[in-house]
């Protein structure tokens, strides 16, 4: 593993993408943390699915519910204490100063504006105007007191997990947890 690459990654030296959609059509991905960091990876799987043609399906549970709240979806905060690779180099002892986080999720949303990235609210627009599906999990929204007006417009339903295996029904699903 300690070879070096001796061209750099082009076109002509990529790994060829499989434009063959016959085996992968559908992801469903499960959504369990409510980081930032987090959420944003399952929102920018679920819309690059969808940019490749395929299904793509969204199951929040427990605090990745928090991504589909009216009251905290645009309230994330990026975790910095017990995360090795948030500002390595700095003690960790940092990380849990008293306005730390807020300041650190300040400055990852600073870089993610700069990347024109949308916020999660609109990112969640995009991915059901795509034609992606947006389901919150009975059980945590049981446990959290949520009911379906606490949801975004854009959440489908409150679904239990047998519901949310029906979802990943049929030949060329892949199923992500996050």
């Amino acid at each position: 593993m300690t070879d070096v690459m001796e061209k750099p990654v082009t076109k002509e030296t990529a790994v060829p993408v499989n434009k063959d959609k016959g085996k992968l059509k559908k992801v469903l991905i499960i959504c369990s943390k409510g980081k930032l960091e987090d959420v944003y990876a399952a929102l920018v799987m679920a819309n690059g699915a969808l940019m490749e043609g395929l299904e793509a399906k969204m199951f929040f549970t427990f605090f990745g519910l928090e991504a589909i709240t009216k009251k905290n979806a645009d309230h994330l905060h990026t975790a910095t204490v017990g995360n090795p690779a948030f500002m390595p180099g700095m003690p960790t002892m940092v990380a849990g100063l008293p306005g730390f986080e807020a300041f650190a999720s300040y400055m990852m949303k600073k870089e993610m504006d700069k990347l024109d990235m949308p916020h999660v609210t609109e990112f969640i627009q995009m991915i059901d105007a795509g034609g992606g599906e947006i389901y919150a999990c009975k059980l945590a929204a049981d446990m959290f007191h949520l009911k379906q007006e606490d949801l975004l417009d854009e959440v489908k339903g409150i679904i239990t997990v047998g519901d949310m295996y029906a979802l990943a029904e049929g030949e060329g699903t892949q199923i992500i947890f996050i």
